[in-house]
């Protein structure tokens, strides 16, 4: 286990992941030739710690951003326990060889894709979900055979030392190792030749890893973000609409990649959503959130600044307030806020929120909602609520989202089954399940001739009238 702290000196710094990155390359090919079984043992510790370090975990993350210990079990605990059962109980499934048709040109042949281990790997985790996007996209590297480095985000640190604790516990350095520090440790680890890099975070910085993988023709998974849109229309059921919306606006103060960023709601029934949401808001978590436990802050006051700017230039710019739009900066508090008239020129309609305000536009005419999702970029997450099929096959047949829910948001991600991620600006590349043993795996190709006479091999120089008829031949019928 390696900790670099930012008073490192940048060569220490340097020396300290070459090493680590040696050993593991040294070690590469033993965990490659692991079995299924070897991996399953490894995914089994891990889910035992992940328990065992529970309450811990959970005292970390309130101390990170004061995170309700409820939220920490549905949005950290779940997702990594549930992902780990899943990928144990398809492991075998997933290794196995994969046969494949044969062409009649190569009749003789036999052929099947064999997924190997891509090598040693990097993930660079964030801070808002900190042990689920850092342990989530590890299962998938354990499982596909990988020898691993993991830099977790440097906003959380208390969630980091039990992520730290766990992983030290868990494994050799020369197998998995978790490094700590700030950029100055990402930017070095970015230098070094990965196989695969797997990056969770803004589409900012997601080009800037991007750039540097390309240095060393590594391959790449971007789970980014974007503006995720949600749309009512007037046959939505709109207690269900304000009742989702509202947990997945405002669960973990909205700082999740794939929350509702806005919503676009039909003029016929965009008053009673309002009223309906903000109902909501109330039930959650009363009059004053500032006094519930269920609220949880900003993660520090960069972000907070951030998104306090978003709010203010909204509001000298015309925007109204029809909920809340409380702040405190002592805390990093932003309470629920939900805005209406906000200005298409305004950082709040034009930069991913991640954060607690939830601006809301009237529609009339659905294509007019198409249009403006179109005019961005392709958003990681597309929600629609509605009880028409017709709308319903308007909206996805003509916008492009790396994934959708009907009648729900955020909770695709939680279908093992289903690929998580994004479109060229909300990502690159998907995780989950077999899309994340597969991230991090080479489908490599394997075809065997078993028979004594193979058709090709008539097809040698030198070229003769008869050889071009075969060509012909097979060109036409084969």
């Amino acid at each position: 286990m390696t900790t670099v702290s930012t008073s490192t000196s940048l060569s220490a710094v340097r020396q300290e992941v070459e090493r680590i990155f040696k050993l593991q390359k040294a070690n590469q090919q033993k965990i490659a030739n692991t079995t299924a079984n070897d991996r399953r043992k490894k995914l089994d510790r891990l889910h035992k710690a992940v328990l065992k370090y529970r309450q811990e975990i959970k005292e970390a993350l309130y101390n990170d951003f004061r995170k309700h210990p409820a939220e920490v079990d549905l949005g950290d605990i779940y997702p990594v326990t549930s992902e780990i059962k899943h990928t144990r109980n398809y492991l075998s499934r997933w290794m196995r060889k994969k046969q494949v048709d044969t062409p009649m040109a190569q009749m003789g042949t036999s052929s099947y894709i064999h997924y190997e281990p891509k090598g040693v790997v990097l993930i660079i985790a964030p801070w808002n979900f900190p042990i689920n996007l850092t342990f989530g996209p590890l299962v998938s590297a354990i499982a596909a055979g990988n020898c691993i480095m993991v830099k977790p985000s440097e906003h959380t640190p208390h969630a980091s030392a039990v992520m730290k604790k766990i992983i030290n516990e868990l494994f050799d350095e020369s197998e998995i190792a978790l490094v700590e520090g700030g950029v100055e440790v990402s930017t070095e680890l970015l230098k070094l030749p990965f196989n695969h890099i797997f990056f969770t975070g803004a589409p900012e910085i997601g080009k800037i890893v991007m750039k540097a993988a390309a240095e060393n023709l590594a391959s790449v998974t971007l789970e980014l973000g974007g503006k995720s849109p949600t749309i009512i229309d007037k046959t939505a059921n709109l207690n269900d609409a304000a009742h989702r919306i509202a947990w997945g606006k405002w669960i973990n103060n909205g700082q999740v990649c794939i929350s509702p960023d806005h919503v676009f709601v039909h003029e016929e029934v965009a008053d009673k959503f309002l009223e309906k949401v903000k109902a909501k808001l109330k039930e959650f978590y009363g009059e004053d959130p500032s006094a519930t436990n269920s609220y949880n802050r900003i993660v520090n006051n960069k972000h907070f600044k951030r998104v306090e700017g978003y709010f203010e230039e909204a509001l000298s710019k015309g925007a109204n307030v029809e909920f809340g739009g409380k702040t405190d900066a002592s805390q990093d508090y932003i309470g629920p806020t939900i805005m209406t008239d906000v200005p298409e020129n305004s950082d709040l309609s034009e930069k991913e929120i991640f954060g607690p305000i939830l601006p809301v536009y009237k529609f009339k005419d659905l294509q007019e909602v198409i249009d403006r999702i179109n005019s961005n970029e392709k958003p990681l997450g597309l929600y629609i609520y509605s009880n028409s099929r017709k709308n319903i096959n308007q909206i996805i047949n003509n916008t492009r989202a790396g994934g959708t829910c009907i009648n729900h948001n955020l909770i695709h991600f939680l279908n093992h089954n289903l690929p998580f991620g994004g479109s060229n600006n909300s990502g690159i590349g998907k995780g989950n399940g077999f899309y994340g043993f597969e991230a991090f795996s080479n489908p490599r190709a394997v075809l065997k001739v078993w028979s004594p006479f193979f058709v090709l091999d008539l097809l040698t120089a030198p070229y003769t009238a008869f050889k071009q008829k075969l060509i012909d031949f097979t060109i036409k019928w084969l």
